[in-house]
């Protein structure tokens, strides 16, 4: 009986299995910020320990870091953000972990960074004191979040302790519809499979829809494994991965660029696998979409009216009176048109190079509308300097979008950017929980990157397919 990718990582990385049920897993790559590392490592420091494997450990700064460049001069004008990067920049120095900083020219999102200097790679166990880890696994390696006493364990013993996951096989095929994009496509998941759907549960991505796509739109679909419950997403790797692994920094090279591709393969799930669930996904009817409500499986097609209370099951009410009324919409109408007063392109989930193309592709010539403020955030100093030899950043600023350093920036509003009072922000990120953007009532509405331009455009939601004239939907 064959095996999925899942079950042969998991197996090559068990340590042992735990008197609880638990396995004591081996992680092969461990990823730190300035957020949740820096109470770990005071842990650390209480208890006399040490980091045992300083060198599969990795840090940068992006949650709290600002993003306006005038603001990023030291000491940070927050307090807080000072304390918790010196204590991160003493700790690495400490145990000799590299430390991508902010005049390193590698600083950016943990889950950019990653990928982009080749450290994760295929068949590895990742983690990292942040929920959206599981991006990681769009290169076929088994990447999860962890909490801030895990990463101490992380930090002093390289392994975790943690329950195996069953494994659901999404199927996705055909191909996709123009104007929509991967971010639409996790949006439907979890509008399909709820937003608890996933719970104990890896996902395996898989069909002819996903293996179209590139590596970059693979990241999008797995850092939102995590909204539909899912603790793991990955993607099984494949010459697209080889591609797109070959020549970064910490990839291996020459006869051990070989030996590791034959290795990679050889990692991908098994043909007669076998799964604890299987879905299948028509991508024709896959939509632009975007959230109405205050999670993430709260999603409509732009095209379709906000749902009315009275036309969900009876437990749903609740849970829809409460969305409509904090995102002062009105059930059963359209939720095209409402205006926007912030529009933001950036976070883990969207805010590489293919995305800033795609974007700048169509609002070249445009201008931002009156009133709205928008953003663009490259999700790392390499993406931005890419973007900027590119030209990308001068049609965003022509276009009258703001073009910032890179950070998580609005994303979760731990950093000068967020939202005030009850603005309603379009958003390329990955979560519309209430008070996410920083302001106890503003309001996040979630979109692929292109439709965020057109709500930025028009200054209300719109249809990007009418916005930028998209032939064939």
């Amino acid at each position: 009986m064959g095996k999925s990718l899942f079950t042969k990582v998991w197996e090559a990385h068990t340590v042992r299995t735990l008197p609880d049920g638990r396995t004591q897993l081996f992680i092969g790559l461990h990823l730190i910020h300035e957020v949740t590392s820096p109470q770990a490592f005071g842990m650390m420091r209480d208890l006399g320990l040490g980091v045992a494997h300083p060198e599969r450990t990795f840090a940068t700064v992006d949650h709290i870091i600002p993003t306006a460049k005038d603001a990023r001069l030291r000491p940070f004008r927050d307090n807080l953000a000072e304390q918790m990067t010196v204590e991160l920049t003493e700790s690495c120095r400490r145990f000799g972990i590299r430390f991508f900083h902010e005049n390193s020219g590698n600083q950016g999102i943990v889950h950019v960074v990653g990928p982009e200097q080749g450290l994760t790679q295929p068949g590895m166990t990742v983690c990292c004191g942040d929920s959206h880890t599981s991006t990681h696994g769009a290169l076929g390696a088994v990447a999860f979040g962890i909490g801030t006493s895990q990463v101490r364990d992380v930090l002093s013993t390289q392994t975790l302790a943690m329950a195996p996951l069953k494994v659901r096989r999404i199927e996705v095929e055909g191909v996709l519809g123009v104007g929509v994009y991967a971010k639409d496509v996790i949006l439907h998941i979890i509008r399909t499979l709820g937003v608890h759907g996933g719970t104990g549960f890896a996902y395996e991505f898989a069909g002819g829809t996903i293996e179209a796509m590139s590596m970059e739109e693979r990241m999008t679909l797995c850092n939102m494994s995590i909204e539909g419950g899912a603790r793991v997403g990955y993607v099984n790797p494949d010459e697209t991965t080889f591609e797109y692994l070959k020549g970064k920094p910490y990839a291996p090279h020459g006869e051990d660029w070989e030996r590791a591709v034959s290795y990679w393969r050889s990692i991908a799930s098994d043909g007669d696998a076998q799964y604890d669930d299987v879905v299948r996904i028509d991508a024709r009817e896959i939509a632009p979409s975007l959230t109405w409500g205050v999670n993430p499986g709260q999603v409509i097609a732009i095209d379709e009216a906000v749902p009315s209370p009275d036309a969900v099951p009876e437990g749903e009410r609740p849970n829809v009176v409460d969305a409509l009324k904090y995102m002062k919409l009105e059930g059963g109408k359209p939720i095209k048109g409402q205006k926007v007063d912030v529009t933001f392109i950036g976070s883990c989930t969207n805010s590489r190079l293919s995305d800033l193309r795609e974007v700048a592709k169509h609002v070249r010539g445009k201008r931002v509308a009156s009133g709205v403020k928008a953003l663009v955030v490259p999700g790392s100093q390499r993406v931005k300097e890419a973007a900027e030899a590119e030209g990308l950043d001068d049609v965003f600023r022509e276009a009258g979008f703001e073009w910032r350093e890179p950070g998580c920036s609005m994303c979760l509003g731990m950093n000068p950017d967020k939202l005030v009072g009850d603005q309603l922000c379009a958003s390329s990120s990955n979560r519309n929980f209430k008070g996410r953007m920083g302001s106890p009532d503003g309001r996040t509405v979630l979109m692929s990157p292109v439709m965020v331009a057109a709500a930025a455009i028009r200054g209300e939601l719109a249809d990007a397919r009418e916005v930028f004239a998209l032939k064939g939907t």
